[in-house]
C-alpha cells in the first residue's frame, strides 16, 4: 500500500510541474490580438467617420453653389424682362406718339 501511495504522489508531482511550467506566450499573444483588432476597429469607425464629415461639406458646398448659380440665373432673367418689358414700353410710346401727330396734321 505504501507503494503504491508514494507512486501516486510521484505522479501527481510530476504531472504538476510539467502543468505548472507550460508556455504563456500563446495567452498574451490572444490578448495582444485582441487589443490590435479593437484599435484596428476603432481608427477604422474615426477614418469613416471623417469620410462622412469630407462627404457632408462637399455635398453642402456643392448645394450653396448651386443655389447661387440659381439665384443669378433668376437675377439675369428679371433683369433680361425689364429690358424687354422697357423697350417695349418705349416702341409703344412712340407708336403713340407718330399717331396723334399724324391725327393732328389730319386735322
Amino acid at each position: 500500500m505504501k507503494k503504491l501511495l508514494l507512486s501516486s504522489i510521484l505522479l501527481l508531482a510530476l504531472s504538476l510541474s510539467f502543468t505548472s511550467c507550460r508556455d504563456t506566450k500563446k495567452a498574451d499573444s490572444v490578448e495582444e490580438a485582441v487589443e490590435n483588432a479593437a484599435e484596428n476597429a476603432t481608427d477604422a469607425a474615426g477614418d469613416a467617420v471623417d469620410a462622412a464629415g469630407d462627404a457632408v461639406e462637399k455635398a453642402a458646398d456643392a448645394a450653396s453653389d448651386a443655389v447661387d448659380s440659381a439665384a443669378d440665373a433668376a437675377g439675369n432673367a428679371v433683369d433680361s424682362a425689364v429690358d424687354a418689358a422697357s423697350e417695349t414700353a418705349d416702341k409703344a410710346a412712340d407708336a403713340v406718339k407718330k399717331e396723334a401727330e399724324k391725327l393732328k396734321e389730319g386735322h
